[in-house]
């Protein structure tokens, strides 16, 4: 059945799932993984817990559909910043992104995939790794996409595809502490404009 809102056994679930994961999505993006508890969870979505076991499965499953809600939504600019034209435009949508992802008006400030790392205890280390990997795929897309910008003639052949993707990652990771701690949209252009003002090439 296509309906979200149906459960595989015909029984209309009394719940949105797509608005109650999009909750969860920015419980975990204020919170951070071990952060966000069960009940500020189940309380944000609207649901019991069991409702929450039954349509999400576990805190970490949960967890990771919201990674997947945020990639393909609030982070999408990682990707689509991928297709800009020349390697500089590239890294100007990837930080003019980040600036506007991490500074939204009605939403929390930071990054999810910043704030969810926060995690120490030994449970919670296959969402750490999650996102590390999250990031590091970021990373490695930037690196191809500048490596391609590289063999076209966009960047000089001695240009470093790696050192490049590297510190566009830092930067926007940066970027996203530094919304965290109250910077806002104007303050971070002004370190994007800092950061692109030796781009090579």
């Amino acid at each position: 059945m296509s309906d979200s809102r149906t459960t595989v056994m015909g029984r209309r679930r009394g719940f949105d799932i797509d608005q109650a994961l999009e909750r969860a999505m920015r419980v975990f993006w204020a919170r951070g993984y071990e952060g966000a508890s069960l009940s500020e969870l189940t309380r944000a979505m609207g649901i019991t817990k069991t409702s929450m076991y039954a349509a999400f499965g576990n805190k970490e499953e949960l967890f990771r559909k919201a990674l997947q809600r945020y990639g393909a939504g609030p982070a999408a600019y990682a990707t689509s910043a991928l297709e800009e034209p020349t390697a500089r435009a590239v890294a100007e949508a990837f930080l003019r992104g980040a600036v506007c992802t991490t500074t939204p008006p009605d939403g929390p400030s930071g990054c999810l995939t910043v704030q969810g790392a926060l995690a120490s205890n030994d449970e919670s280390r296959p969402v750490h790794d999650l996102l590390v990997d999250w990031r590091n795929d970021a990373g490695r897309r930037l690196e191809e996409r500048f490596r391609r910008a590289v063999d076209e003639g966009d960047l000089p052949h001695d240009a470093d595809p790696r050192r490049l993707a590297r510190f566009i990652m830092t930067v926007g990771f940066g970027i996203a502490v530094q919304a965290a701690n109250g910077l806002g949209p104007a303050e971070l252009d002004e370190i994007v404009d800092l950061a692109l003002h030796d781009w090579p090439g």
